[in-house]
């Protein structure tokens, strides 16, 4: 049958992914948006299968080559003298054809006649077809046939209707001339039906209600890609297949479609049915076929996955469509299928366990991953801004020394805000003066996804941003000036040198083109994803003060501090004073000193990363302020750092006020020093 999204061809990559993935242990397979039911077939010969689709032509299909595990044998039939019921439906005579009422409802309204011009089918195929379901419902109402015989033949009768039909490949509209192939007699399927000696189980549900309801080891999804709605795209089938006569409307007869409508064909719905169906999967291997032509691209669908799984088994295969090969879409790109997979994360529910990990004894990775709220992951979140003095490739080590079980944790200096992204805390405060950073942070807050990404995307195409084209970077750059739209922002940070955010004491966003360099690359969008959908699950809030006027006033113990300042004896772009933001002197150094000396009488626990030494000078206000309270030394060389541009090594340190005899030193790579 020829069908949207047919998997045929692919039956092979699905295969070697869940080849690859699991342990032939595995004995159950779901496919929850079957379809035609071929993936279901293929992988019945393997597993238990449950396969599902809300279309009713679809679960006849299911129920005869699925649930059904053997050919009928027409016993009753026979008896009648019908030995070969497909031969005896496809050949029988028809007699007594009025169109006075529905008995033949399809050669009455899909095919031409005096009362009807639509050319769906001929009108000897479509009598036929009529015939044939009303002989079915005859035999199963007068119990001939059982309800796996009544499926089986429903479904070959079903799956012989394409052949005769006067389509391109689908039933929204029929062809004005007459295709070679409507002119065959019509012919039924006689189906295989495999017998796996298995209990299987089809479904006739939305996809959204069952995911909830079933279990087991393989859930395979291939969701609708894009905004065509399956339903009117099949109607005809549809309505052969529920036989029940119902009110038409329009050139081609549309059925009444209403209640099939699915949000995976919704640009505003398909993120959070997506969501949906992988927050309620109750699977350990899941697979997703979806295309790069689709409503959701694949940052969209790896951020769900990992939302849900377990990043570290996070795959993505991209299969070049045969059929376009050497072909375009009409954005000029290569189409490809993705195959994704993920290994559903599995919930630590041994109380035993749980106290281990909470005295680290599980292991590096299990430890950060409570502290991180990142399940499984031996990763962190990356911030998708290039934000000088970032701690991104430190996090492996500070992150284990912070205390567990924080109630409310304040970003003093958040900067990019690598830190507070893989912090787990009840309440999270971030807090710059850099006013246009937490304008940002706010947007990203408050914009879907999706449409932080069209407005991404609309810039790039309105002012041909790229890696060479420096006039079109000036004339956004000067647009961003005028307007400030903190979306804007970011694009234009894409863009420029080194990515960075600079601006002049007016606040003009003032950093020249990266030529050659800078792009929004798939790496950055991967990252902006992932950042903006931890950011929008988080209990965070914004300030943009001067660190010496966040409040202590509500902070006691169990809260905690994180201080990222300006470095005093580093000179960069951030705290040079000629940037419009306040600068960083002595005054600033003593005084954060003093306010974390506050914090540590109201028994809020703080961390202060800093440089002890830096290319030869030494900050004796930190070394001798810091004696009362513990340091450690960090093993991090900043070579890349725009503040370390001669030779000459620093010595980076981690200041608390707390005890860290406990922790374990990790080094850059998060292994053990």
């Amino acid at each position: 049958m020829r069908y949207i999204g047919s998997k045929a061809a692919l039956l092979d990559e699905i295969d070697k992914m869940i080849a690859k993935n699991t342990t032939n242990r595995e004995e159950t397979f779901c496919d929850i948006f079957a379809g035609t039911g071929i993936v279901a077939r293929y992988f019945k010969q393997r597993y238990a299968v449950t396969s599902n689709d809300i279309l009713h032509f679809s679960y006849v299909m299911q129920k005869a080559t699925i649930e059904n595990n053997s050919q009928p044998d027409f016993t009753k039939l026979k008896e009648l003298g019908i030995e070969d019921p497909i031969a005896y439906l496809e050949e029988t005579e028809i007699g007594n054809v009025t169109y006075e009422d529905d008995s033949y409802f399809i050669a009455k309204n899909y095919s031409p006649h005096e009362s009807c011009s639509r050319m769906y089918l001929t009108n000897e195929n479509a009598l036929r077809i009529d015939f044939i379901r009303n002989t079915i419902n005859e035999w199963f109402t007068k119990s001939y046939i059982n309800e796996n015989t009544y499926y089986y033949l429903l479904a070959g009768l079903l799956e012989g209707v394409p052949y005769v039909s006067n389509i391109t490949g689908t039933y929204g509209a029929y062809l004005k001339e007459w295709d070679k192939r409507a002119y065959k007699k019509f012919e039924m399927i006689r189906l295989d039906v495999v017998d796996n000696e298995k209990e299987n189980y089809s479904y006739n549900e939305d996809a959204l209600s069952l995911i909830k309801k079933v279990q087991g080891d393989i859930l395979y999804i291939d969701p609708p890609y894009n905004s065509r709605q399956y339903a009117p795209n099949y109607h005809l089938l549809e309505t052969i297949s529920k036989y029940d006569c119902p009110e038409i409307k329009g050139v081609t007869g549309m059925r009444s479609y209403e209640d099939l409508k699915s949000p995976f064909c919704i640009k505003a719905k398909v993120e959070e049915a997506f969501d949906t169906i992988i927050r309620e999967a109750k699977f350990t291997h899941i697979i997703i076929s979806y295309s790069s032509d689709g409503l959701m691209n694949e940052y969209q669908i790896e951020t769900i996955l990992k939302r849900y799984g377990n990043p570290k088994t996070y795959q993505l295969k991209k299969i070049p469509y045969r059929k376009y090969k050497g072909k375009l879409n009409s954005r000029g790109k290569t189409l490809y299928e993705y195959l994704f997979y993920i290994k559903k994360t599995q919930e630590v529910k041994d109380t035993e366990n749980e106290e281990q990990l909470e005295a680290g004894n599980m292991g590096k990775d299990s430890v950060l991953d409570k502290k991180c709220g990142i399940h499984n992951s031996g990763k962190y979140i990356k911030s998708p801004l290039n934000y000088i003095g970032g701690k991104y490739k430190l996090l492996p080590q500070i992150i284990p020394l912070f205390p567990n079980d924080i109630r409310t944790f304040v970003d003093l200096f958040c900067g990019g805000c690598n830190v507070s992204m893989n912090i787990q805390a009840e309440r999270i405060i971030c807090n710059d003066i850099n006013t246009k950073i937490i304008e940002l942070y706010k947007a990203f807050t408050k914009m879907p996804i999706n449409k932080i990404i069209d407005r991404i995307e609309s810039n790039i195409e309105e002012y041909g941003l790229s890696k060479e084209n420096e006039e079109g970077f000036k004339m956004f750059r000067d647009y961003y000036n005028e307007t400030g739209n903190p979306i804007d922002l970011y694009t234009l940070t894409c863009y420029s040198f080194n990515y960075q955010f600079r601006f002049n004491n007016n606040l003009e966003y003032n950093n020249p083109f990266g030529r050659n360099r800078s792009q929004f690359s798939s790496n950055m969008r991967r990252n902006l994803y992932l950042f903006v959908d931890r950011l929008q699950s988080m209990n965070v809030s914004f300030s943009s003060k001067d660190f010496s006027k966040v409040s202590l006033r509500n902070l006691s113990e169990g809260d905690f501090i994180y201080c990222d300042p300006p470095y005093y004896i580093t000179t960069g772009t951030y705290n040079d004073g000629n940037r419009g933001f306040k600068d960083w002197k002595e005054e600033q150094e003593r005084g954060l000193y003093k306010y974390l000396d506050k914090a540590d009488k109201k028994g809020v626990k703080f961390a202060l990363s800093n440089v002890m030494e830096h290319k030869g000078r030494h900050n004796d206000i930190l070394e001798s302020w810091s004696k009362k309270y513990n340091v450690i030394d960090l093993n991090f060389d900043y070579s890349n750092a725009s503040y370390n541009t001669a030779k000459g090594g620093s010595r980076e340190v981690l200041v608390t006020n707390y005890d860290v005899k406990d922790y374990r030193r990790l080094d850059s790579k998060g292994d053990k020093v």
